[in-house]
């Protein structure tokens, strides 16, 4: 059994201290609002969420959930205290972190009286760094000693959806954990024992990302259904037909599948139908814009590269990879040739090895591609890797296959290397920069 206070009783507070009090915590809740109090007390929910009536009665009748305004007597009697005050947006977007910042406070001050050893756990939203930044300052200054010498911090998003959260809380997608203290993750590690869930335990600038990506994603899959509902619509298509056709892929569409972050996508296909559907959209005059940016995002990725190759001052550069994904010879759209033919065109020498690229076999589509954008393409391949590093400022991978593994495992770690395709060997090895890890 843990003792435990819970620090804002809304949708995620009330849920959490139900199920807690429900699986035998002793649980105590603090809010600043007198109503809220007054149907907690009462064995009633403060909001309204199916189940949570019942599950809050059994609490207060069982005395596993009392309720409490005063910071002070909650914290004195528990050990475990999580914070799940609300995170409103801002005119400008951002969060409003007032709240967190001003219990966060209140928590170090009535810690200062207590045995070190405490665990504050955050569960409201929040961005990364501000763990660090504001909640960790703000218990300092209450307390009056560092995190770590008199309390430990941990990040545990929540992954509640309203009007099914006893059962999200019962059956979570994953739970994941932040901190950098190994007994204060496994306090929390240690309430959620009996869940069945992936478990992460990860630094908290991850756990603080986690939830905004997720619900990033979630409003993306809507937009985008949204925006396929419209142009099916158009076309006198049943557009739940069409998705039901498009969500039966589980091996593509509805999968892990292209969800890693990366370089550009290309290639004949890709490309090619987005611009397709977009045109689509424009003849018939429908605004589509989360479709009709695809493309604008994946040439920021190619433009970006371009921008961090340039600020090195670099002229001699090395790519390995041309093709518009490993193992092929389709140069079609490749964002790599793209990004060729904009280093030469800004003056810099280039050398390439990609060993599917036979110069002789190039046909048709393919061959005219690569000829209309890089027509002297044929003088820049070389044929070995010692060929491809020697002499130059900068090597680029582009892609990732058996060969680049094995030479990273023996490469000279004064060269610098941009790596865009994520190689396993060279991910956090010095003079190695990654696109976006």
């Amino acid at each position: 059994m843990a003792r435990i206070s819970i620090f804002g009783m809304g949708y995620v507070g009330c849920v959490s201290a139900a199920c807690l009090a429900r699986d035998g915590h002793e649980i105590t809740g603090v809010d600043i609002s007198a109503a809220k109090l007054h149907a907690l007390r009462n064995g009633l929910s403060p909001v309204g969420e199916p189940g949570l009536d019942r599950l809050i009665a059994a609490a207060t009748a069982s005395g596993r959930l009392r309720v409490e305004s005063d910071v002070g007597t909650a914290i004195s009697q528990t050990d475990l205290s999580m914070i799940c005050v609300g995170t409103p947006s801002r005119a400008n977007g951002s969060l409003d972190l007032r709240h967190v910042a001003a219990v966060a406070e209140e928590i170090g001050t009535a810690l200062a009286a207590r045995p070190a050893g405490h665990v504050v756990c955050v569960r409201s939203t929040m961005l990364p760094g501000t763990l660090q930044a504001v909640v960790r300052p703000a218990l300092e200054r209450g307390c009056g000693r560092a995190e770590g010498e008199h309390f430990h911090l941990v990040v545990n998003p929540e992954f509640l959806r309203e009007g099914s959260a006893i059962r999200d809380y019962d059956q979570p997608p994953k739970i994941v954990i932040g901190a950098r203290s190994d007994p204060a993750a496994a306090v929390i590690r240690e309430l959620y024992g009996k869940l069945q869930a992936p478990l992460f335990v990860v630094d908290p600038e991850v756990a603080e990302l986690v939830k905004c990506v997720d619900n990033t994603w979630h409003a993306t899959k809507i937009a985008f259904a949204n925006e396929v509902g419209e142009l099916s619509r158009e076309a006198g298509v049943d557009s739940h037909e069409l998705i039901e056709i498009f969500l039966a892929d589980r091996q593509l569409n509805v999968s892990p599948a292209y969800l890693k972050p990366g370089f550009a996508f290309g290639g004949s296909c890709l490309p090619k139908d987005v611009r397709a559907l977009s045109y689509f959209a424009r003849q018939h005059d429908l605004e589509l814009p989360l479709l009709q940016n695809v493309l604008s995002s994946n040439n920021r990725i190619i433009e970006g590269i371009l921008q961090r190759i340039l600020e090195r001052g670099v002229r001699r550069l090395a790519l390995y990879g041309l093709s518009f994904k490993p193992d092929t010879d389709d140069l079609r759209e490749s964002p790599l040739v793209r990004l060729v033919e904009m280093l030469i065109g800004k003056g810099i020498d280039i050398r390439i090895l990609d060993e599917y690229i036979q110069v002789d076999k190039l046909t048709g589509a393919n061959k005219q591609y690569i000829e209309q954008h890089i027509p002297h393409f044929v003088k820049l391949l070389v044929e070995s890797f010692e060929t491809l590093a020697s002499d130059v400022e900068l090597l680029i991978i582009g892609h990732r296959t058996r060969a680049i593994e094995k030479w990273s495992e023996q490469r000279d770690p004064g060269l610098p290397v941009l790596d865009l395709a994520r190689i396993p060997g060279l991910v956090g090895a010095p003079n190695v920069e990654g696109i976006s890890w």
